[in-house]
C-alpha cells in the first residue's frame, strides 16, 4: 500500500518521456516503388498527359508521404495546369518535410508570381539566396520570373468591337 504512490509516480514519470519514433525515415529510405511512380508521373508530365501524372503521383505520395520530391513534381503538373494555388499548396507540403529544399522554394515563388503575389515572392527569393549564397540557377530563375511578372497578365485577349 505504501509503494503504490511511489509506482504510480514512476509510471507517470516514464509516459512521458519522449520516445524516438520508428515511422520517420530519412530521405534516403524512400520507398523504391514510390521512386518508380515518381519517374513515371514526370514521364507522363512531359508528354502532357497531366491527369495519368498526377495519378501516378497521388500513389507514389500513398506509398511514401515522407517523398518530397512527389510533392515538387505535383507542383510542376499544377504549374502547368496553370492551377497556381495548387502548386503554392504543394511546395508548402514540400518544405515542411525540408525546408532548405531549393527546387520547392524556387517553384513555389515561381506560382507566386504568376498568381500574381510578387512581394510574397520575394520574400522566397530572399530565402532562396540565403540558402545559395554563391548563386544558384533556382535563384537566378526565379529573380527572371519576378521582373518578367505574371504571364497571364501579360497576356491581352484581341479587343472585338460590339454591333448593336
Amino acid at each position: 500500500m505504501r509503494l503504490s504512490p511511489l509506482v504510480l509516480l514512476c509510471g507517470l514519470a516514464a509516459s512521458s518521456m519522449a520516445v524516438p519514433v520508428s515511422g520517420q525515415r530519412a530521405d534516403d529510405q524512400i520507398n523504391p516503388q514510390s521512386v518508380e511512380l515518381l519517374k513515371k508521373g514526370e514521364a507522363l508530365a512531359a508528354q502532357g498527359r497531366f491527369v495519368e501524372a498526377d495519378d501516378a503521383l497521388e500513389t507514389a505520395l500513398v506509398l511514401d508521404p515522407k517523398n518530397r520530391a512527389v510533392f515538387v513534381a505535383m507542383a510542376n503538373v499544377a504549374m502547368k495546369q496553370n492551377l497556381y494555388g495548387q502548386a503554392i499548396r504543394f511546395t508548402n507540403r514540400a518544405l515542411q518535410l525540408e525546408p532548405t529544399d531549393r527546387a520547392a522554394l524556387a517553384l513555389q515563388g515561381q506560382a507566386m508570381v504568376e498568381a500574381g503575389a510578387t512581394a510574397r515572392a520575394k520574400e522566397t527569393l530572399a530565402k532562396l539566396q540565403k540558402l545559395c549564397t554563391s548563386g544558384c540557377p533556382e535563384a537566378a530563375a526565379l529573380s527572371a520570373a519576378i521582373t518578367r511578372g505574371p504571364t497571364l497578365a501579360a497576356a491581352k485577349t484581341p479587343s472585338k468591337t460590339k454591333k448593336n
